[in-house]
C-alpha cells in the first residue's frame, strides 16, 4: 500500500484522534512523515516549488563514534515502503559489525523527494539500535563464553522494547525476554518467573515443584531464590526438592539487601556443590554492568540477566550528509565534497 506524505497545509490541521490510547506512531504514521523533523517537510515544499524533487542525489549517513551497527534491516526495510523506493540504490555495512568513528555506514542514491523527507526516521532507526548493540557486546565480551540475556524490555516504552532488545541480539546476546524481540530474529523468549509469583504464593519451593511440574520440559528449571530467605538457605531448599531436574538458582538480591555481591555467589555455589548439587548453575541479575559481569564471573556466576545498562545506553549519532547532486561532488563546509569510499559497503537491493 502506498503512503502520501503529509504537506505543510496538512501539519496544521492535524488533528489526533480523540480515542487514540497509544502515543507511539504506527507504521502508517511514519510513512506519512508524522515522526520526522518539521524541516524536512519544507525542504520538501520548496525543492518541490523549485522544481528540484526529482534531482538525483548521493546521501550517506556516517556514525559520530566507535560501536556496533545495528538498525540497517529495519531501515532498509521501511525504504522498500515508501513510495519510488524502486528508484533508489542503497549500501550498507552489514549490520552486526563493528563501525568506527566517522565511517559511513549506510549511502543512498536516488531522486531526493524519494527520501529526504525521512532523514530523522532512518537516523533514529540506526542511531538507538546502534546504542543498545553497543552496550550488549561489551556485556557479552566481559561474560567471555558465559551467556547474557537482556532483560531490558521494561525500561523503555512498549513500541520501542522490541526493537531494543532486537538489537541486544544483533549485539551478541544470548537471548531475551521480551516476546516480540525474540521473534524478530526467530528466537524463543527467555525467562523463568518474577518475584511476584513466589510472594502470591508464599513459598519458594511450592512454586519450583509446581514449575517443574507444568513447564515443558525445554524449559530451564531456573529458580530465584532471594524472595523470602537467605539465598543460600533458598537454594539448598529448591535443590533438595527438585533434585536433578534444577538447572539453576538466580541471585536477584535488591540493593536495600546490599545486591548481588561477589561473595554471595561463591557462598551460593560452595553451599550447593558441598550438597551433592553442583549441576546447579548460579544466574545472576539486577543492576548488571559490563564491570560486575567481569568480576562476577569471576566469582563464579554462569549468566546474566542485564537490564537497565543496554536498555539506557546512549543512542551511537548518526548524521547523513549529501555527498553528490546529479553527480556533481557536494559538501558543506568542513566536509569533504563526492562520496567516501568505504569497500565494507554492501548493496543491498530494494
Amino acid at each position: 500500500m502506498q503512503w502520501d506524505l503529509i504537506t505543510l497545509e496538512e501539519i496544521y490541521g492535524y488533528q489526533v484522534e480523540p480515542d487514540r490510547y497509544l502515543n507511539s506512531a504506527t507504521p502508517e504514521e511514519v510513512l506519512r512523515g508524522l515522526t520526522t523533523d518539521i524541516y524536512f517537510i519544507r525542504t520538501r515544499e520548496i525543492l518541490n516549488s523549485l522544481g528540484l524533487l526529482e534531482a538525483g542525489v548521493s546521501a550517506e549517513i556516517f556514525s559520530t563514534a566507535n560501536g556496533v551497527l545495528a538498525g540497517v534491516e529495519e531501515a532498509v526495510n521501511f525504504l522498500r515502503k515508501v513510495n519510488g523506493s524502486s528508484q533508489l540504490k542503497v549500501w550498507t555495512v552489514p549490520e552486526g559489525e563493528y563501525i568506527q568513528e566517522k565511517e559511513v555506514v549506510f549511502r543512498i542514491e536516488g531522486p531526493y523527494g524519494v527520501f529526504g523527507a525521512y532523514e530523522t526516521t532512518l537516523l533514529g532507526m540506526l542511531a538507538s539500535s546502534s546504542g543498545w548493540a553497543t552496550a550488549a557486546r561489551e556485556c557479552k565480551e566481559a561474560a567471555g563464553e558465559k551467556n547474557v540475556f537482556c532483560f531490558g524490555a521494561r525500561h523503555v516504552h512498549p513500541s520501542v522494547a522490541p526493537v531494543m532488545e532486537r538489537a541486544a541480539l544483533v549485539g551478541g546476546a544470548d537471548g531475551c525476554s521480551c516476546i516480540l524481540g525474540a521473534r524478530l530474529k526467530d528466537r524463543l523468549p527467555v525467562g523463568t518467573v518474577p518475584h511476584a509469583v513466589f510472594l502470591v504464593a508464599g513459598d519458594t519451593v511450592k512454586v519450583a515443584e509446581k514449575y517443574d511440574e507444568i513447564m515443558h520440559q525445554d524449559s530451564p528449571r531456573i529458580i530465584l531464590v532471594d524472595t523470602f530467605k537467605d539465598e543460600a538457605e533458598e537454594a539448598l531448599r529448591v535443590a533438595e526438592a527438585l533434585k536433578e531436574n534444577l538447572d539453576g538458582v538466580r541471585l536477584d538480591t535488591p540493593s536495600e539487601r546490599g545486591g548481588v555481591t561477589a561473595g554471595l555467589v561463591r557462598e551460593v555455589k560452595a553451599r550447593l556443590q558441598q550438597a551433592g548439587h553442583s549441576q546447579v548453575q548460579v544466574f545472576v541479575s539486577g543492576g548488571m554492568t559490563a564491570e560486575r559481569i567481569a568480576l562476577l564471573s569471576q566469582a563464579g556466576a554462569d549468566a546474566f540477566g542485564v537490564g537497565s545498562y543496554i536498555s539506557r545506553a546512549p543512542a551511537i549519532d548518526m548524521t547523513m550528509d549529501i555527498k553528490e547532486v546529479n553527480g556533481k561532488p557536494v559538501a558543506k563546509r568542513g566536509r569533504i565534497p563526492g562520496r567516501i569510499l568505504n569497500e565494507r559497503l554492501v548493496e543491498t537491493g530494494l
